[in-house]
């Protein structure tokens, strides 16, 4: 079995995959304070409360946004992998062609979305990743990625919008009844959930106007399914793709070695 892990800003999604597909996902919460240690410690009780023996792991693959946490998760993971550890950065073998200024920025989240999509869906696309950040990516026909855009999260905005105005209260996420609001919490799930809608459908009507063709929708990250049942655009909605691209690239360079 590999482990797969996405070190995000507000979580850190751990998957365990065998030839057959997932036997487990969790999430533990990201903590830039946290020691290689601890993390050994949750990685343990997550295992286990999975009913995952830590011996069964023969490999790990890790991609991070945080990189002090992904070094300590690295070290983490070598009590049940050793050093069969694949890392998502310059020099790994992705299968990806990467077209930009500079390729070796691009962030390793981003580029398993781009991988997994390739790997499982008609080119062009675009993928929507739904987290601390919206990030868009464009993947063309030759299977190039070659932009995107990066917003803030939907969470972000929310917070941003309580924590930044005096009377507005700070609210959960919950689905808006109707477009409009008829009180302020009303207003403003029906503000954040339908303005980030229409926010992903336009980034799509500018992305295709500029490729001059329709393309594939794929749309994954934790906040996804709170927004995408109220964009217009056809989309394929994919919790896992991260992991699976993060899968795809441990396969590829494990065969390397």
């Amino acid at each position: 079995m590999v482990l797969a892990v996405d070190i995000g800003n507000t979580n850190i999604v751990v998957g365990c995959f065998d030839e057959g597909g997932m036997k487990m996902l969790g999430r533990l919460a990201t903590d830039r304070r946290a020691t290689e240690l601890e993390y050994t410690v949750q990685l343990r009780n997550l295992l286990k409360l999975n009913g995952m023996a830590p011996g069964q792991m023969e490999g790990a693959v890790l991609c991070s946004v945080v990189p002090m946490v992904g070094a300590n998760m690295k070290l983490a993971l070598e009590p049940f992998v050793g050093r069969n550890i694949v890392v998502v950065g310059p020099g790994i073998r992705t299968g990806l062609k990467i077209n930009i200024d500079n390729p070796g920025a691009l962030g390793a989240d981003r580029v398993a979305d781009a991988v997994a999509a390739i790997n499982e869906y008609p080119l062009p696309l675009i993928t929507v990743d739904m987290g601390t950040a919206t990030t868009i990516g464009v993947v063309d026909e030759t299977a190039s990625f070659i932009g995107g855009m990066i917003v803030p999260g939907v969470k972000v905005s929310l917070n941003a919008l309580s924590g930044g105005t005096s009377q507005l209260p700070h609210i959960s996420l919950e689905p808006p009844k109707e477009p409009i609001g008829r009180n302020t919490v009303d207003c403003m799930r029906s503000g954040i959930v339908y303005h980030n809608a229409a926010g992903v459908d336009g980034m799509i009507a500018r992305i295709e106007a500029q490729l001059g063709r329709k393309c594939t929708v794929v749309v994954t990250g934790g906040l996804a399914g709170a927004i995408t049942p109220y964009c217009t655009h056809e989309m394929i909605y994919d919790p896992d793709l991260l992991l699976k691209g993060l899968m795809v690239i441990y396969r590829k360079n494990r065969r390397k070695s």
